[in-house]
């Protein structure tokens, strides 16, 4: 093994890393080390008893001694295990050199040491050279000695003090080099440079004891050889310790000799030995023997107190003088009569070369022979450790059969075979044909295995591939083709890739199963190997815990289609999972699978029927069973399996396309007795789409039952109106106010049915009695709330179909999501629990994108959302629409005080004066009750400044603009009372929703308008007379016009702000009005009477105008009553 030293740890080991294996070496937790050439295998306990593996790599650079140690720990690479290893190897080595030398030195030793000196004084005679006297009186000796026990060299540093007459006074060995280049002491000279560098360099990774002593190998040993020669500065000594009596002698530098190995024969027997050539200068002490080979590079040999080159010959090259040395030493003595099986047996291995045949034998040369390839496949494990795992390595080992004898690609052996043990045939190898046919497995992915540490290093002829991926294309694809070609394949046993063919895969649902509801089925997916049918999913189970990142969604498109996954049969054959087929399987159905990998089949409930028509989209599937289950899978995957539908015959509307497929979408829902959410846009016509749905369910005679519809009360008076305008055939019953109970005896013969979520806990009796066709929840997002006691009573009602309506479907969390299915579909989403599990934690806490995809995958089918951007073709440049807003029951009281007081002072004042002079106190009496419309705060000088919460239009438009701000639209906001801008001012701020205002104090308006129309602000508030005309703002893309402007022309104006040339969206104009009060009376009359309304609006007309009794008597009207509870 490569010795290193502290010094080479300390350099390639960060502090803390050092620090703690020196304590780990210290406290003795390396339980096992195995070392094999360079490479250590070992064992280091952890606290607590866990222990962890590592293979550490020695290796000689130009930079010195290099460690590539790698651990089973977290850190991985060269951590404190791998440095406790070479730290406690670097402390038994040197245990083992003082058991071997000896112990330190002592006083006792060191006083016979002087003893023996003083005895044994050097002689001058021989030290040979001496020193002139400008000379120093001391210097560095460099002594070259061999070790008593193998015979190796080493060269040690001293320091010897002269005599005047410049014999050596003493000879003493240095204790310390290094800081002699550093510090350059009076004795050090400009020829101690390079010798102490060189000295150094041998010393790098030595495990040798002391400082000061180093063997010279390697072409740095050659040099410094050279380099002492040359400056005939280097001794010999016979053992180290006799420098302490003088016995050193010179060493001079000899011409090279030749040297090569040969059979030395004696008796009966062979031996195998060097053979060195007679010195070029002869001299008596000349022979042809050396005493000593010094691993160098090139190779030196001493003899006779002389050191020169030793002369290999070149096909000797590629052995180090160490390897031929140990060759020698192992050769066996052999028999003289074997001599010519020994010649045959090493020309047939092609060493003749290297090793001379003892006896030379005929040789025969054949050309012309083309070899056959012979390809090899295997794979074998290997184990880092007994208790773990092995890791597989795959491998290909290219041979070529020339008649009968095979060598393997690299080889640069001979083709030999022998007839007998007198004739010797070579066969010439056909180097061309050779190259093509490795050029050919290149071009399939092959490559040579380069790294020194693999398991597969040291095979002859071996290749290996990049990834399993190209191993099992090169066997599916490229292998058949190598044996049409003539190639020979072998294959190990335990081939990893050795596959069997997949014929089919199938897919088989089992609705029997009497585990599971009338609603689940089971599937089963599988491939047919042969006439067996092997279940998909335990065969995926091992790979899925093997490498379990490689299995989450978000990994599933890392992989290239072109990819497989080896699985293995239980019948213990393989067989190769093509990733395309298995993606799209994982996507469509992983979450499912991942619950319970283990089982063969899994279950789904038939609302998820929309999984197999992706997986029969996706896959080659050959389906045993299911035909009707798939096919309505296919119909709720996409719109295309929809059938459209013609709108009922008796509808008074044209539908857009948009909405002739949302009802196709309802009737779909209702053929498969399955619900959904239709989330459209507001203002994209969900109540038209409903009721054109219930009046096609009647028109095919399936409306036995009512349709019961369940609203916010503000919208009651919409479904109501919509009804009558565009399915006047319908009979409607509107389950409100106090005096609703006498009207519970219609609700079966009615097709409609209109409630109250504010209602459902005091009518829950009554609806329990009945079954309805359709129950139907308008704005669902109020049952979002699972524990609210109307969510409770919505899933308690009794219907054939369900549907909810909402353009806001997820307001805050996705729990208001799975409240709304669970009311539809339960156990689409799972249990609250789960679902929060599953989906909710991970999609909103870390924005899981492949959970929110699975998620939406699941729901698709049931939610229909279409938004105005994606429908804009369809709509109309302008659409108007009247939102009817109910009184809160506060607002109503004080709408009513307000028009009994005004109702009789007009009445007074026309007793006294006639109609024809009270209009001025008439208008009076119609603002006032305008104001309490819009907002009681409004009233002057009234008792109403401090009341919270009494504006139900206030409400409705501040629950519009958050519904409409989700959907990114520009909205500007109208009204003639700038009173009533500051309350809408004031819930803005309290929502932190950016706008801009304009009314006749606003300073800046052109920074007002500039803000809107560049989109830094979402919302514009707008007064009558600063804004109703002469403004530019297409940014718009919404109006709302808070309260009304009876005057057609001035509304226009208005609303042109934002329709005008310039603008290319749909613009949506929406008009508050409060139900039945003077709002609604008023909006009447401008169609009857125009004069009318624009005398209340513009009091320059009110001269021409004249109010019968008639029509004062309908705007003062009473309200109808309505139930306290209905807030």
């Amino acid at each position: 093994m490569m010795n290193f030293t502290l010094k080479d740890i300390k350099k390639q080991f960060g502090q803390k890393a050092y620090s703690l294996g020196l304590i780990y070496a210290q406290k003795k937790r390396v339980l096992q080390i195995k070392r094999s050439g360079n490479l250590i295998r070992s064992q280091v306990r952890e606290s607590g008893n866990q222990t962890y593996q590592q293979n550490t790599f020695i290796k000689s650079t130009t930079e010195g001694i290099q460690f590539q140690g790698t651990c089973s720990c977290p850190l991985v690479l060269n951590c404190h295990h791998v440095a406790a290893v070479l730290l406690t190897i670097l402390q038994k080595n040197e245990n083992q050199h003082k058991n071997k030398h000896g112990q330190a030195a002592t006083p006792l030793s060191n006083w016979i040491h002087k003893l023996y000196s003083a005895i044994y004084p050097a002689s001058p005679d021989a030290l040979g050279n001496k020193v002139h006297d400008n000379e120093p009186s001391s210097g560095l000796l460099y002594i070259l000695s061999p070790d008593q026990s193998d015979k190796r060299l080493f060269v040690s540093i001293c320091r010897a003090r002269y005599k005047s007459s410049g014999e050596f006074s003493s000879i003493v060995p240095m204790t310390e080099v290094d800081p002699l280049l550093q510090e350059k002491p009076d004795y050090f000279t400009a020829d101690d440079e390079e010798p102490i560098r060189l000295f150094i360099a041998l010393r790098s990774g030595s495990t040798l004891p002391g400082p000061c002593i180093a063997e010279p190998k390697g072409k740095l040993g050659a040099r410094l050889l050279e380099t002492l020669l040359g400056q005939k500065r280097l001794y010999w000594t016979n053992a180290l310790p006799d420098i302490g009596k003088g016995l050193v002698f010179p060493l001079r530098t000899a011409a090279p000799r030749e040297a090569k190995l040969a059979w030395n024969e004696t008796g009966t027997s062979l031996r195998l030995r060097w053979e060195f050539a007679a010195p070029a200068v002869k001299s008596r002490h000349s022979s042809t023997t050396i005493d000593y080979i010094l691993p160098t590079e090139p190779a030196w040999y001493m003899e006779n107190l002389t050191c020169g080159e030793l002369i290999l010959p070149d096909n000797m090259t590629c052995f180090s003088i160490s390897e031929i040395q140990d060759l020698i030493a192992q050769a066996p003595l052999i028999p003289v009569k074997d001599k010519k099986t020994v010649s045959r047996l090493l020309m047939e291995k092609g060493i003749e070369n290297i090793i001379p045949p003892p006896e030379p034998l005929e040789e025969n040369t054949i050309e012309n022979i083309d070899p056959q390839p012979i390809l090899y496949l295997g794979s074998k494990p290997h184990f880092y450790n007994e208790n773990e795992t092995p890791e597989w390595f795959d491998f290909a080992q290219l041979k070529f059969d020339y008649d009968g004898k095979t060598v393997f690609l690299g080889s640069d052996l001979p083709v030999i075979r022998s007839k007998n043990d007198i004739v010797i045939e070579r066969i010439v190898r056909n180097v061309f044909t050779e190259n093509a046919m490795c050029d050919l497995l290149v071009s399939f992915g092959f490559r040579q295995v380069s790294d020194n540490l693999s398991p597969l290093y040291t095979l002859p002829g071996v290749l290996e591939m990049d990834s399993p991926t190209e191993w099992l294309h090169f066997t599916q694809e490229n292998l058949e083709d190598l044996k049409e070609a003539g190639w020979k394949i072998e294959k190990s046993p335990d081939y990893r890739y050795d596959l069997q063919n997949i014929q089919k895969w199938y897919a088989s649902i089992n609705e029997t199963d009497e585990n599971l509801d009338k609603d689940w089925f089971n599937l089963e997916l599988g491939i047919i190997v042969g006439k067996k049918h092997f279940s998909l999913f335990p065969l995926l189970l091992p790979l899925v815990q093997k490498y379990p990142e490689s299995f989450e969604y978000k990994n599933l498109d890392s992989r290239s289609d072109t990819d497989s996954l080896l699985a293995t049969l239980p019948n213990k054959n393989r067989v190769a999972l093509p990733w395309k087929i298995i993606r799209p399987i994982l996507k469509i159905l992983g979450e499912l699978y991942y619950l319970e990998p283990s089982k063969t089949s899994i279950p789904l409930h038939r609302l998820d029927s929309a999984r197999l028509a992706e997986l029969d989209e996706n896959l080659p599937l050959q389906w045993l069973n299911g035909a009707s289950l798939l096919e309505m899978g296919k119909k709720l995957l996409a719109f295309n399996g929809v059938k459209t539908v013609k709108p009922p015959v008796s509808l008074k509307a044209t539908l857009r396309d948009y909405q002739i497929e949302g009802l196709s979408w309802m009737q779909f829902l209702r053929e498969y007795s399955l619900a959904g959410i239709l989330a459209d846009d507001m203002g994209l016509g969900k109540t038209l789409q409903t009721l054109s749905h219930i009046l096609l369910e009647k028109e095919a005679g399936r409306l036995t039952n009512p349709a019961l519809i369940v609203a916010p009360t503000s919208l009651m008076s919409n479904w109501q109106d919509e009804a009558s305008r565009f399915t006047p055939s319908l009979k409607v019953l509107l389950l409100q106010g106090k005096d609703r109970a006498k009207y519970f005896s219609r609700i079966e013969q009615s097709d409609i049915v209109l409630t109250t979520y504010a209602l459902l806990p005091r009518d829950e009796d009554i609806l329990l009695q009945h079954e309805f066709h359709l129950l139907i929840l308008d704005e669902s997002q109020y049952i979002k709330n699972i524990r609210s006691k109307a969510t409770q009573i919505a899933s308690t009602l009794r219907a054939r179909h369900k549907l909810c309506l909402t353009g806001t479907p997820l307001e805050n969390h996705l729990g208001e999501l799975w409240s709304q299915f669970h009311f539809l579909l339960p156990g689409l989403l799972g249990n609250e629990k789960t679902f929060n599990s599953e989906f909710r934690h991970s999609i909103e806490k870390t924005g899981d994108e492949a959970r929110q995809e699975l998620l939406y995958r699941r729901i698709r089918p049931f939610l229909l959302r279409r938004t105005k951007d994606k429908v804009a073709r369809e709509l109309p440049m302008k659409t108007e629409m009247v939102r009817y807003v109910e009184l809160t029951n506060a607002q109503r009281q004080i709408y009513e005080s307000v028009r009994e007081l005004m109702d009789k002072k007009v009445q007074d004042e026309i007793a006294k004066y006639g109609i024809a002079h009270c209009q001025i106190i008439i208008l009076e009496a119609l603002l006032k009750l305008r104001q309490v419309c819009c907002d009681p705060r409004l009233l002057r000088g009234s008792a109403y400044k401090k009341t919270l919460n009494a504006s139900a239009k206030l409400s409705e438009l501040m629950e519009m603009l958050e519904e409409l701000l989700l959907e990114k639209r520009h909205i500007l906001v109208f009204s003639q009372f700038t009173s009533m801008l500051s309350l809408i001012e004031k819930e803005l701020n309290s929502r932190r929703i950016p706008y801009a205002l304009l009314t006749g104090d606003t300073a800046d308006r052109a920074s007002a308008i500039r803000h809107f129309q560049d989109g830094k602000v979402p919302v514009f508030l707008i007064s009558l007379k600063a804004g109703g005309v002469g403004l530019n703002l297409t940014a718009a893309d919404t109006v709302i016009h808070y309260d009304p402007w009876w005057n057609p022309a001035v509304e226009n104006q208005a609303t042109d702000r934002a329709w005008r040339i310039g603008q290319d969206k749909p613009v949506f104009v929406y008009k508050l009005i409060a139900k039945g009060t003077l709002e609604e009376q008023i909006q009447e009359l401008q169609q009857r009477k125009a004069d009318l309304a624009n005398a209340m609006l513009s009091s320059g007309q009110a001269q021409h105008v004249q109010i019968t009794p008639e029509d004062l008597q309908s705007l003062f009207r009473p309200l109808e009553e309505q139930d306290a509870s209905e807030e």
